[in-house]
């Protein structure tokens, strides 16, 4: 019999005033009875919406037809099928506006917790089961991949398994990408991250760390090095500042700076590793994303006493998940809506001491379709504040795209990359995730990462057909 409660099975939580404290992980997952209870919500409809919402379209009645009968290896074997790093999906993925938006339960209640269940499923078989070595046929054929993030990761995974020898170039000295080094450890934890990394290395692809493309080779070098194709999943590091007086000003940190040097550098275990970040009294994080919630949250933890969200529209527009301003204001965050930063105000001696905002209202919808925020007359006022953190979006990095000629790019330096396979303007180059759309999610980099091992898969075998 379904489960006809029309909400789904509460997820366990840290408390808000003992976990706004500790970088230990929020929600704290699903018993086996809870996953089984709420798998039993799922009404197994014949024409499958949510799979439809997915962007790598895991068969998620069938896994929650399995995680109902208990048959938990089986669940993860089934979401495996398409998706590469289930665990952390479970975790970061917009379930709300994807596969959840369209489950049949949610027209009279909440949609059944796809989300939750796929994380249950990748935790108990982390937990339980111990993985299956491959035998895997080598085709002899290298690929290069420029990038460790979701998209690099699921691409390098599908090549390998397809017997190609693959190598991801990372910049940084630990691989993941903006999974390691963007998500803060309450809501994604390292150790999870790590392990999916390691599953894609026993599958025999070499990750070399530290190696920027675009200093230490350019895409053409690596050509010349004997790679056939090159993925590019360079992701999109390179953060966006509003260009307003006092940016440049001490206290003043992009949120990539913030959260790099939080979350990869460690800087929360300060003094047992040797990288602090200073973070004032009051803390005011301008924009209304999901980097926001993190750089806010995370500000909260190493000890701020006011944290405040600046966003110049109402919380309806924000762009962050539901799950993560409710977080957040379990947290004691403060949210300043239709609040628009002009101006950081700044001591003699070149640091932070208040931000003159303006009051808006919201006008007529824009080309985003959210409607545009406008600026009240006589609404300037200042907030008193010693750390600024500006989360407002990235753009990718030009480094790679002002050292490969041919590469065609966006006026705003995304790499102009086909939809389906990834193919650029140049031969053997394709690309994916954040250096192709900007700033996206987590399952999209690697859906695009899947397809794009697909792609080169089919070139190289047509590439190798065509010199016979």
């Amino acid at each position: 019999m379904p489960n006809m409660s029309p909400k789904k099975v509460p997820m366990p939580e840290q408390d808000p005033n003992v976990r706004n404290k500790n970088f230990l992980e929020v929600a704290l997952g699903y018993t086996e009875e809870m996953a089984k209870e709420e798998a039993q919500r799922c009404l197994q409809c014949k024409h499958k919406p949510c799979v439809q919402g997915c962007p790598v379209n895991v068969q998620i009645p069938d896994f929650i037809k399995l995680v109902a009968e208990g048959k938990f290896e089986e669940a993860y074997e089934k979401i495996r099928e398409t998706n590469s790093l289930p665990a952390i999906c479970g975790r970061v993925c917009p379930q709300e506006t994807q596969c959840e938006q369209l489950c049949v339960r949610a027209k009279k209640g909440e949609a059944v917790g796809i989300g939750r269940l796929e994380r249950f499923v990748a935790d108990w078989y982390m937990a339980n089961v111990k993985p299956k070595e491959s035998k895997i046929e080598k085709l002899n054929k290298k690929v290069a991949i420029v990038g460790s993030g979701p998209a690099g990761i699921s691409c390098a995974g599908d090549l390998a398994k397809m017997g190609y020898d693959v190598t991801i170039f990372e910049a940084f000295h630990t691989p993941g990408g903006v999974l390691m080094y963007g998500i803060p450890e309450f809501r994604l934890p390292k150790e999870l991250v790590q392990k999916e990394i390691d599953t894609v290395k026993k599958l025999g692809v070499e990750i070399k760390t530290n190696m920027v493309i675009g200093k230490v080779f350019t895409l053409d070098e690596l050509m010349a090095e004997g790679y056939e194709a090159i993925f590019v999943a360079s992701g999109a590091g390179l953060p966006n500042f509003m260009g307003i007086e006092g940016e440049n000003l001490n206290g003043v940190y992009s949120a990539n700076e913030f959260l790099t040097r939080i979350n990869l550098m460690k800087a929360y275990k300060f003094p047992d590793c040797d990288t602090p970040v200073k973070v004032g009294k009051s803390v005011a994080v301008i924009g209304g994303g999901n980097v926001a919630m993190d750089a806010a949250r995370s500000a909260k933890r190493l000890g701020a006493e006011n944290v405040y969200i600046i966003y110049r529209r109402s919380e309806s527009e924000m762009p962050a998940r539901l799950e993560e301003v409710h977080h957040a204001k379990e947290e004691g965050i403060i949210f300043k809506l239709l609040t628009n930063p002009v101006k950081i105000i700044g001591t003699d001696d070149g640091w932070v001491k208040g931000m003159e905002c303006v009051e808006m209202e919201l006008g007529e919808p824009d080309a985003s379709g959210r409607r545009k925020p406008v600026q009240k007359p006589n609404s300037e006022h200042v907030i008193d504040v010693d750390t600024v953190i500006v989360a407002i979006g990235q753009s990718p990095n030009p480094l790679i795209t002002s050292t490969t000629p041919g590469l065609d790019t966006q006026k705003w330096g995304g790499i102009v990359a086909h939809e389906e396979t990834g193919a650029t303007s140049k031969i053997g180059v394709f690309a994916g995730g954040d250096a192709v759309t900007g700033a996206a999610t987590v399952i999209l980099a690697m859906g695009a990462g899947k397809n794009a091992a697909k792609a080169i898969d089919q070139y190289i075998k047509s590439k190798n057909q065509d010199t016979k």
